[in-house]
């Protein structure tokens, strides 16, 4: 049996104010996500943060020297039974393997869950199968959490999949247009956060600094959640930047006869007139730095009527819009909130 849940329903604590707010647990806030998810939401006025928690049993030693005199909590172990009777609603930045596990019996327990893994984004049994293997267990009440795209189903739903940073700025790029489109490309580039904390060879300084690399061609996972939620087949390359934060997408696509740069324009206009978070650019193409460290979706075209090629630039950064961000994002909404509180 699942809960329906009501926006706004989970308050046990008060502000200075004396406004109630909501107790809120990070599971996985060492992570580069985590440690974002807790400056995000120490300063959210409607949040008492009661627990943040490792990705395993056992503690973190590691200080947070970024988060000093910001948040001044303790890193405790993985709980479930903790998060349960401690919080109402849990963000967990853990392993897909760690999510697809912990989320089922949380939501069972009646706590709200926003997972930022990949666990849950795909829609399809078979193709969930095959990328996210762990996942067996997925409650009725799911909502994909694109926030601009699916607000009516994030207020109501027990967990909220986040979607994936990579296919955050190419949905919010080419979901207004998708239907006169064709011959899709997206080039991705990310930076070297994007591949989490736990080092590897390619994110090694020595082996990511001064170059950039293509990975994952033909194999990477969120092409199929970018064509899930799209409709269309697109090819899909990313990149590894040699900077720590951010993500560019500049995205190639044939627009079907007759439609013009106006026509464009007012897509994405009309997609987008009472979105906080997505400023549309025009043909004043985006940057990495125009959005580093913000809740922001920065997107720009141009359009070549004689060929009928469309080129997109598409900016977030992958910790905040791509991640964290986006997560409080859909807490908000969840919770009948301002959609900028603590994003601000």
């Amino acid at each position: 049996m699942h809960t329906v849940f009501q926006p706004g329903t989970a308050d046990h604590g008060t502000t200075r104010e004396g406004a109630a707010t909501t107790r809120v647990a990070v599971a996985g806030a060492t992570g580069y996500t985590g440690q974002e998810l807790l400056r995000l939401l120490s300063r959210h006025p409607a949040v008492t943060l009661t627990a943040a928690m490792s990705s395993g049993t056992t503690a973190s030693a590691r200080r947070l020297p970024a988060l000093a005199r910001v948040w001044n909590g303790a890193i405790t172990p993985l709980s479930a039974e903790t998060l349960e009777r401690e919080a109402d609603v849990v963000f967990l930045a853990l392993p897909d393997s760690a999510a697809a596990e912990l989320a089922p019996k949380l939501v069972a327990a009646g706590v709200r869950v926003v997972d930022l893994s990949g666990a849950f984004r795909l829609r399809d049994g078979a193709e969930r199968g095959r990328w996210y293997p762990e996942t067996h267990d997925v409650p009725a009440s799911l909502a994909y959490g694109l926030t601009e795209r699916e607000r009516d189903a994030v207020r109501g739903a027990a967990l909220v999949a986040n979607p994936g940073c990579y296919p955050t700025a190419a949905i919010l790029a080419l979901w207004p247009l998708a239907p006169h489109l064709a011959d899709v490309v997206i080039d991705a580039k990310s930076g070297v956060s994007g591949a989490g904390k736990t080092p590897s060879e390619r994110t090694h300084f020595s082996e990511c600094h001064g170059s950039l690399s293509a990975y994952g061609v033909f194999s990477h996972r969120h092409a199929v959640e970018i064509e899930q939620e799209l409709g269309v087949e697109v090819t899909f390359v990313p990149h590894l930047l040699p900077i720590d934060r951010g993500i560019l997408e500049t995205i190639y696509a044939t627009v079907r006869a007759g439609v013009t740069e106006a026509d464009v324009t007012a897509a994405y206009h009309g997609a987008y007139a009472s979105s906080r978070f997505v400023r549309l650019t025009g043909r004043d193409l985006p940057e990495i730095k125009h959005v580093a460290h913000t809740n922001f979706c920065d997107i720009g075209w141009r359009l070549q009527d004689r060929r009928r090629q469309l080129v997109i630039v598409a900016c977030i950064d992958n910790l905040v819009k791509g991640a964290a961000g986006q997560a409080v994002q859909n807490f908000n909404v969840a919770f009948g909130l301002d959609e900028d509180a603590g994003l601000n």
